[in-house]
C-alpha cells in the first residue's frame, strides 16, 4: 500500500512516526510519502520527506499572514504530489487549517480515501468544520474518547476511538526508566526529604513569559515549609531565555531549579505540579501527580468574553475534558492570579489532604476512559480494515 501522510508540527511528527512504524508491522510492503519531520523520516526514509513541517508550522494571526505565500505554495505543491503519486490513502495528522484543504482537494478529484488521525478539535471551536469533515474525510481515528459521542450524537458522524498516544508514550517511559528518587534528587541538587513541586510553564516563549513568574510567586509562602520547586524547561527554548525571566522576578520570589529535557523524569519524582493547559495536563495525570492547571495569556481580560462567544466547552484541560467533569482545578486567563494559585495550593499540597485523595481517585477513572496503550497499533489495524473494505 502507498500512504501519503501529512503532519504539520512536532507533536504530529511524533504521532505520525509511531503510526508509520505500526503500519509497517502489518504491511511490510508499505510505501510512504509525507510532510512531517525528522522522526517520520527515520520511519519512512528521508528521501520521502517532501517538506519539513518547519517550513509550514506557523501559529498566530501575524505569523500566518506574514508567511501566507509560503503556506499556499506548500498546499499547491502537496496537491500536485498527491495527484502524481496516486496513493492508496491520505492520512492527515491534526494541523486542520492545512489538512482540511488537502482533504477537500483529494475528495473532489476522487484520488483515494482520506483518513484523519487526531481530529480537529471542533468540539472546542470552529464547529462549522464538521461540514468539511463529513464531506471530505472517510474516517476519523480519534485519540480522545469523548469525541465518539460528540461526533455521533451532535453531528451524526461515526468515528473510531483508537486510544491515546500519550498513554503509549508515558507507558513506554515508565517501563524503561529505572533511576531511583535518591539518584534523581542527588543528580539535580534537590533535597529528597522535601516535597517536590514541578512547574510545567509551557513550551512556547510567550506562555513561559506569562506563567512562570506567577507560578513561582504562588509558591513563595510554602518554601520554608518543606517544599521545593523545579522547572521542566522546554526542549526548544534556550536556557538564557529562562534566566532572563528569572532575573526580573520581584524580590522574594523563589527561583526554581531548571531541569532540561527531562519532563517525564521530573514528573516521576514530583508530588505536585503547576501546569499550563495542553497535553502536559494529561501527561501529569498519567504519572499520578496532583496538579493545578494555570494558564495566563496576553489580553487575559478579553478571554472571558471570547470564551462565551467562541469556546464550545466548559473545560480547557484534557483531564477534565476526558472525564467530562472537574477533576483538576482550572485557573485560566484572569483567574490565573498569584493569590488564586496560592489558595488552591493550600488545598492540594497537604499529602494527607482530601483534595489530593479525591484527585488521585479521579485519575483512575481517567485511565479507565483512555484505555490501555497501543494507540498506533489500533490505528494501523483500523486503517487496514478500512482499506480492505
Amino acid at each position: 500500500m502507498k500512504y501519503f501522510i501529512i503532519a504539520g508540527e512536532a507533536s504530529g511528527d511524533l504521532h505520525a512516526a509511531n503510526l508509520m512504524q505500526a503500519i509497517k508491522a502489518g504491511d511490510p510492503e508499505a510505501q510512504f510519502h509525507f510532510y512531517g519531520g525528522d522522526l517520520m523520516a527515520k520511519e519512512g526514509g528521508s528521501e520521502n520527506l517532501l517538506m519539513h513541517y518547519r517550513q509550514l508550522a506557523y501559529m498566530g494571526i501575524l505569523p500566518v499572514v506574514l508567511h501566507l505565500p509560503q503556506i499556499l505554495r506548500g498546499m499547491r505543491q502537496c496537491k500536485q504530489q498527491i495527484q502524481q503519486w496516486q496513493p492508496d490513502c491520505v492520512i492527515l495528522v491534526d494541523y486542520p487549517g492545512f489538512n482540511l484543504d488537502i482533504a477537500k482537494y483529494v475528495h473532489k478529484h476522487a484520488i483515494c480515501p482520506v483518513y484523519y488521525y487526531i481530529s480537529p478539535k471542533i468540539w472546542a471551536w470552529k464547529e462549522y468544520r464538521i461540514k468539511n469533515i463529513r464531506r471530505d474525510v472517510d474516517r476519523v481515528l480519534s485519540i480522545l474518547p469523548f469525541e465518539v459521542d460528540y461526533f455521533r450524537q451532535r453531528h451524526g458522524y461515526d468515528i473510531s476511538y483508537v486510544g491515546n498516544p500519550t498513554v503509549d508514550e508515558v507507558d513506554a517511559f515508565k517501563k524503561s526508566y529505572n533511576e531511583s528518587a535518591a539518584d534523581f534528587f542527588q543528580r539535580h541538587g534537590l533535597d529528597e526529604k522535601k516535597h517536590l513541586v514541578a512547574l510545567l510553564a509551557g513550551s512556547r516563549k510567550q506562555e513561559i513569559k506569562n506563567n512562570l513568574r506567577r507560578m513561582c510567586q504562588a509558591m513563595a509562602p510554602f518554601m520554608d515549609q518543606g517544599f521545593q520547586i523545579a522547572l521542566a524547561a522546554a526542549p526548544g527554548v534556550e536556557e538564557e531565555f529562562y534566566n532572563d525571566i528569572i532575573r526580573k522576578f520581584p524580590a522574594g520570589t523563589p527561583v526554581p531549579l531548571m531541569v532540561k529535557n527531562e519532563t517525564y523524569s521530573l514528573l516521576s519524582h514530583a508530588k505536585t505540579a503547576l501546569v499550563t493547559s495542553g497535553t502536559a495536563t494529561l501527561e501529569t495525570a498519567l504519572f499520578g501527580v496532583p496538579q493545578i492547571v494555570c494558564y495566563r495569556m496576553a489580553f487575559s481580560w478579553l478571554i472571558p468574553l471570547l470564551r462565551k462567544i467562541l469556546l464550545k466547552t466548559e473545560y480547557v484541560s484534557l483531564v477534565n475534558l476526558v472525564c467530562q467533569r472537574e477533576v483538576v482545578t482550572e485557573l485560566i486567563a484572569t483567574d490565573m492570579t498569584v493569590e488564586n494559585v496560592t489558595q488552591q495550593l493550600k488545598k492540594l499540597l497537604p499529602e494527607d489532604g482530601e483534595t489530593r485523595k479525591k484527585m488521585l481517585e479521579d485519575y483512575e477513572d481517567l485511565n479507565r476512559r483512555l484505555g490501555l496503550p497501543g494507540a498506533p497499533e489500533k490505528a494501523a489495524h483500523e486503517l487496514r480494515r478500512l482499506l480492505s473494505l
